[in-house]
């Protein structure tokens, strides 16, 4: 009898080994071209762009919106979040609602992992509902570092040690001019939509399991920090850890000493902004160097993407040659920088140009996991793509809808319009042939109407299975929230 259990034990514990590791790397508005890999001429990422040089690089990887808070939510569910109502973006207090968040019935990605016996790990972001019930810790998480609502000032007050890029309503001494200065802080109303930078740290705290604390260290480096000692921690079982950069969404926040290495570029926003991206870059490294100081990078399946496009205005984030950004249902808004690598198992320094979307992180994971496909999902296991097995294209549609905004891509042909909830279909289509058309500059839709009229039937197929959104306001209204206090005006460093 004893001799079984050891050798159960011993079965299991080889299992366990032959799991490898998977780490899930979330950038925040990041921009599609804001990457070397992707043509980033003043931004030097060599950390990120290995994972592509020993990987995988997809030039058509999508999200499932063009906004944080339910793009999350396709991502840890691999379903499209319309499915389930998670359509809208929580922002400010409203996280905290007991009604607002992933929906209990979902299951999240590291739940399915937990059952397939990894140690479960979320580091940074969360964004998916702050109530009790919805915290990660009860969401398939053994352990959360971070913040749960959508952004987060990079250090305490009075921001020691950092250039700091607020958005004001209105300049009140040049007016479209040049930032408001005051000392290290500098105020800047060039979005031009009468809104003030957010009051992000309210009822918002940076958290050690379920504990709020006070993080003095710049976040991308404290969040880094957190992801090397989960990385390095003594535990046989293989790891499932989510390491979501709140970097560079803003408040802009850049360390002055990472500031002087970009003393050449001229523009101050986009220098603060380029140091943000190269602080989170660095911050990578440091956790694929725990992994290769521990033996474990060829075991471990990595995924890099950014939630959604860049805001461009409001953070300089380029997302050329695309169209638009953060927000839109166009090109720049969806497709983002998405990155794969599993040494000894994929090839490495491959560029693959067939659609992907986020929905297909979790059952990629899960099958490398040894798992089975979960029911109901929307994404597809890449491995077969990846390795040649399977030649095809993953995915030959994918849907969108968010708010007023819709969107079917089908091959290589991009319908966009406006959705009207009444009907249940859309209207204002506009037709885009991407393969010629990549920057969508061309609407065709006059030109191909047989094209249009199927496309819009192909949405209107998938819209029947989604439901209306459970929560939020439509992204066309501006839902109330505290704004940055004007006593920052007078904050002197």
């Amino acid at each position: 009898m004893r001799s079984l259990v050891l050798g159960v034990l011993a079965a299991s514990l080889t299992l366990a080994a032959e799991k490898p590791n998977i780490l899930l790397i979330v950038a925040d508005d990041l921009g599609y071209a804001e990457l070397s890999c992707q043509g980033s001429r003043d931004l030097p990422t060599p950390f990120i762009d290995s994972i592509a040089d020993n990987g995988i690089r997809f030039t058509s990887g999508y999200v499932s919106a063009p906004v944080c808070c339910p793009s999350r939510a396709g991502l840890m569910t691999g379903r499209y979040q319309t499915r389930f109502g998670h359509e809208r973006n929580a922002i400010g207090v409203q996280n905290l609602d007991e009604h607002v968040g992933l929906p209990l019935k979902e299951t999240t990605l590291a739940e399915r992992l937990q059952r397939e016996g990894y140690r479960t790990a979320l580091v940074g972001k969360w964004h998916l509902g702050a109530h009790p019930t919805r915290h990660p810790l009860s969401r398939g998480f053994d352990y959360f570092f971070g913040f749960l609502n959508e952004g987060r000032y990079y250090v305490p007050r009075p921001y020691l040690g950092v250039a700091t890029w607020l958005r004001i309503a209105r300049n009140p001494e040049t007016p479209g001019g040049p930032p408001l200065h005051r000392g290290r802080l500098y105020f800047s109303d060039q979005m031009g939509n009468n809104m003030d930078e957010p009051t992000y740290d309210k009822a918002n705290p940076v958290m050690r399991g379920r504990r709020p604390i006070i993080e003095r260290q710049y976040l991308t480096d404290a969040l880094a920090r957190e992801a090397v000692d989960f990385v390095g921690r003594d535990d046989d079982r293989p790891f499932f850890l989510y390491l979501a950069f709140n970097a560079p969404h803003s408040p802009l926040q850049a360390k002055d000493r990472t500031m002087q290495r970009f003393a050449h570029i001229e523009d101050l926003q986009r220098r603060i902004f380029v140091s943000m991206v190269a602080d989170m870059d660095d911050a990578v490294g440091r956790v694929l160097a725990k992994l290769d100081e521990q033996g474990e990078k060829n075991e471990t399946l990595i995924f890099f993407l950014s939630d959604n496009g860049g805001p461009t205005r409001e953070l300089t984030s380029s997302n050329a040659p695309l169209r638009d950004g953060k927000g839109r249902v166009y090109e720049g808004g969806l497709r983002v920088p998405f990155l794969v690598q599993w040494k000894g198992e994929l090839p490495a320094g491959k560029i693959d140009r067939r659609p992907v979307i986020a929905l297909d992180v979790f059952p990629t994971a899960v099958r490398a996991a040894g798992g089975a496909p979960e029911e109901g999902s929307d994404g597809v296991d890449l491995l077969p793509y990846l390795n040649g097995d399977n030649r095809g294209d993953p995915h030959e549609t994918l849907y969108w809808r968010y708010g007023s905004r819709i969107a079917l891509r089908h091959n290589d042909w991009k319908l966009t319009g406006r959705y009207d909830p009444a009907a249940g279909t859309g209207r204002d289509f506009e037709l885009f042939a991407l393969d010629s058309d990549l920057g969508e500059t061309q609407d065709v839709a006059t030109k191909n109407p047989g094209v249009v009229e199927e496309l819009r039937g192909m949405w209107e197929s998938y819209n029947r299975h989604m439901i209306t959104p459970l929560w939020g306001a439509d992204p066309r209204s501006r839902p109330s929230r505290d704004n940055v206090p004007l006593e920052l005006l007078d904050l002197q460093q």
